[in-house]
Formats: C-alpha cells, structure tokens, sequence
C-alpha cells in the first residue's frame, strides 16, 4: 500500500540506521529581496491579511516579494536618471557646486521613492 506522500509522486531512501526519509526539496525561491520587498510584506500583513494568506497558501510568497523588489529598484534607477537629466543635475555641477548636486540628488531620489512606493509597493 502506498503512503499519500508516495501517490502525489514522492520517493524515499533507506538511512543507515534503516528508516526510511522521503526526499523532500524545496521549490521555495530564494529570498534575496530588500527594502521595498520587506515594505511590501509588511504593507501585505497589515492591510492585506487575505492576500497575504493566498500568498503563503500558495507558497508564492517570497517569488512576489522578490519580483517587487526587482521592479521596485529597476524603476527607481529608471526615475532617478530621468530626472536628473531634465533637470540638468549633471557631474559638471557637482565638481562645481557639491552641496548643490547633493541636495538636488537627494531631492530627486525622494519624489522618484514616492512614485514606487505609491505605484508598486502600496497597492
């Protein structure tokens, strides 16, 4: 008679005290998500408990946050480069004028976080 590990396709091996271990492997990604990964998962926990449920349900939990992360970084150099050259934030400028260029930078990279953060991460 087979075990219902064996009849959804499961396969076991003989130890060398003579038990037998099923030959368990993980299709779980690899976590390797960061910041807006992690907002993600907790924005899911507080205000999306049942979607966050599906995902854990579904073992897709850390494929999803890993994906928001990678977009989320992508589309934040993507912003960040485009604003800084329409508004000419350029290397010229900041040999020139350093605080200038940081505080133009830093400015550009907050509006660029809130675009993310509204459009990929809080939805």
């Amino acid at each position: 008679m087979k075990s219902t590990f064996e009849k959804m396709g499961g396969t076991y091996t003989l130890g060398a005290d003579g038990i037998y271990y099923p030959n368990l492997v993980s299709t779980d990604e690899e976590p390797h998500y960061g910041k807006y990964g992690m907002m993600r998962k907790t924005y899911l926990k507080e205000h999306r408990p049942a979607m966050y449920s599906l995902y854990m349900l579904e073992d897709r939990l850390t494929e999803h946050l890993n994906t928001v992360d990678d977009e989320a970084q992508e589309r934040m150099d993507i912003l960040v480069s485009q604003m800084m050259e329409k508004q000419g934030i350029t290397e010229e400028l900041k040999a020139y004028d350093h605080m200038e260029w940081v505080r133009a930078v830093n400015n550009i990279r907050n509006a660029a976080e809130e675009i993310v953060l509204k459009e990929l991460v809080y939805i």
